[in-house]
């Protein structure tokens, strides 16, 4: 058994998505979860400056003693991670793997959207993983530059469900049966993204296999908590811990979620 807590970090309040997920399929294990609002969007910085940025928060993490840390964030996954895998001894599990994999699984027509920030969608990483997966899978990719920074700022329906169109505009016409959701922001207006692609769409959101795939590596590695205790969740950020809060209660359903402010620059 290992008591420890799993770390997650996110450029802002996108993590809560995989929080959610983990929390549900491991409802025993304890979490301390970071999101770097300060700095955010991390989708528009330099390689440099996503790679330092995600240390700080690894950094902030192993104080919390974690036992393993999970890059709630696609730009972060893509960018950063190959980089940190050779600085810390914990695993570090990454969103874009899970989700190409949940991807490959769904397309029936082997045609895959993903939109993503323009930094992920640069990268190439999804169109990477989805193909070494199946290599007959066609990869259509979107940068969506406003939405990150449109989601953080926790706008209305309507003005969300407009900007999406504007996003996937680009991918008018074209035969796809799946679409990724490349940004772990993007869950939190799923609703906007179902309305604007039709029924026909399967929308993966890669959360959901980071959680199961978490779950196989610590059955694997005999990370598991006590099972006799509920575990318990920290939430910390480097911007507005009020507004932090607020979205960590409006999607967790934890009415008394409170986040508390770090900074990490002298980490």
């Amino acid at each position: 058994m290992d008591n420890r807590p799993i770390g997650l970090l996110d450029s802002g309040v996108g993590g809560f998505t995989v929080v959610k997920k983990v929390i549900e399929k491991l409802p025993h294990e304890s979490t301390v979860f970071i999101g770097d609002s300060a700095n955010m969007p991390y989708g528009d910085k330099s390689r440099e400056q996503i790679i330092e940025l995600t240390r700080r928060s690894v950094k902030f993490l192993l104080q919390k003693k974690v036992k393993l840390i999970i890059f709630a964030c696609n730009t972060a996954t893509a960018v950063a991670m190959p980089t940190l895998q050779n600085e810390v001894e914990q695993q570090i599990i990454g969103v874009i793997q899970s989700g190409s994999l949940a991807a490959a699984r769904t397309t029936k027509n082997k045609k895959v959207a993903v939109v993503a920030t323009p930094v992920t969608i640069n990268s190439h990483a999804y169109q990477k993983e989805i193909k070494f997966r199946d290599p007959d899978i066609k990869v259509m990719e979107v940068a969506a530059p406003e939405l990150a920074p449109l989601i953080e700022s926790q706008k209305d329906y309507d003005t969300n469900l407009a900007a999406v169109k504007r996003s996937i505009a680009p991918l008018k016409d074209q035969d796809f049966d799946t679409f990724v959701l490349g940004c772990t922001h993007y869950p939190l207006i799923q609703n906007e993204f179902a309305e604007a692609l039709g029924d026909k769409i399967q929308i993966v959101d890669p959360a959901d296999q980071v959680a199961q795939y978490t779950f196989n590596v610590m059955r694997r590695d005999g990370l598991f908590s006590s099972f006799d205790q509920a575990g318990k969740h920290e939430y910390y950020t480097t911007g507005d811990p009020d507004k932090f809060s607020e979205m960590g209660r409006r999607f967790l359903g934890q009415a008394d979620l409170t986040s508390h402010q770090v900074d990490t620059r002298n980490l």
